[in-house]
């Protein structure tokens, strides 16, 4: 069956990019498999360890800004929390103290999403030579991105913060719907951390594969929509990513591998060897 094509503009270039036959879409994928692209990036230490060394500098210039930031929150948290509960000042003090106990998991559970989302978006930033120089790598020795789109950082960089701030003001209206199942004492503080690493994960992959997909010439809706049909793969990529960036110091060290793995996820989408 005949692939599809649909066009994509990238530096004033009409770019035609494949699209899978629509029964073969998301065969092959599962969540496992995501998980498999982190641990094979891991592996690029061991290959590319200077590399790889090199991407922990933004990584860690990035964990100093967000840790501030998150002081900076549980500062003022208390006051947020009084602030949005005023219902509950003529509770008792134990039945008032548990709801604002609650509300304050339930923004913790909002402020991990969007801080994870943040660092990526901002470690990208500030790295993207570096991260660019080890997604790169992955794809040449995997056999390289016909029809390349070379696009400079500084023509790229609008668009790249226009697109981090998209995602992150729908992860923040997602983000009220998890504040408010934390509300909901034992259900929904299990209902709003499953929810968290969902979204996280979900995110932390359309965020990190915008290096090898702006390689290909494709913007945020064509991850939206390629990631879509890999729906799984995608979560269990960004799950596990996850899981590693909630380890003390773990996002610093696993940035980079996440880059690598992100690389290998698209080139699965895609189609091409990986």
């Amino acid at each position: 069956m005949a692939a599809a094509h649909y066009c994509a503009v990238v530096a004033d270039q009409e770019v035609v990019v494949p699209q899978p036959a629509k029964g073969l879409v998301g065969k092959g994928t599962g969540f496992f498999t995501g998980v498999s692209f982190l641990l094979r990036g891991m592996g690029m230490y061991a290959r590319s360890p200077r590399l790889m060394l090199l991407g922990l500098i933004p990584a860690l210039i990035s964990f100093v800004v967000l840790v501030a930031a998150f002081a900076t929150m549980l500062f003022f948290v208390d006051d947020v929390v009084r602030w949005a509960t005023p219902f509950a000042d003529g509770w008792s003090s134990s039945v008032r103290e548990s709801v604002r106990v609650l509300a304050m998991l339930g923004i913790a559970a909002v402020w991990v999403v969007l801080s994870m989302l943040a660092f990526a978006a901002l470690t990208l930033l500030i790295g993207q030579p570096f991260y660019e120089a080890i997604s790169k790598r992955v794809e040449d020795g995997l056999g390289g991105v016909p029809g390349e789109i070379d696009v400079s950082f500084w023509r790229t960089l609008p668009r790249s913060i226009v697109d981090s701030l998209r995602l992150a003001a729908v992860t923040a209206f997602v983000g009220i719907f998890i504040f408010l199942f934390g509300l909901i004492p034992v259900i929904g503080q299990i209902a709003s951390f499953v929810l968290t690493g969902t979204l996280g994960g979900w995110v932390l992959a359309l965020e990190l594969t915008s290096v090898p997909f702006e390689r290909r010439g494709l913007r945020l809706r064509d991850r939206r929509w390629w990631l879509r049909q890999h729906r799984s793969m995608a979560i269990g990529f960004g799950a596990a990513t996850v899981v590693c960036f909630l380890i003390p110091f773990g996002a610093i060290l696993v940035m980079p591998a996440a880059v690598a793995g992100a690389t290998l996820l698209s080139r699965r989408v895609f189609g091409q060897p990986d």
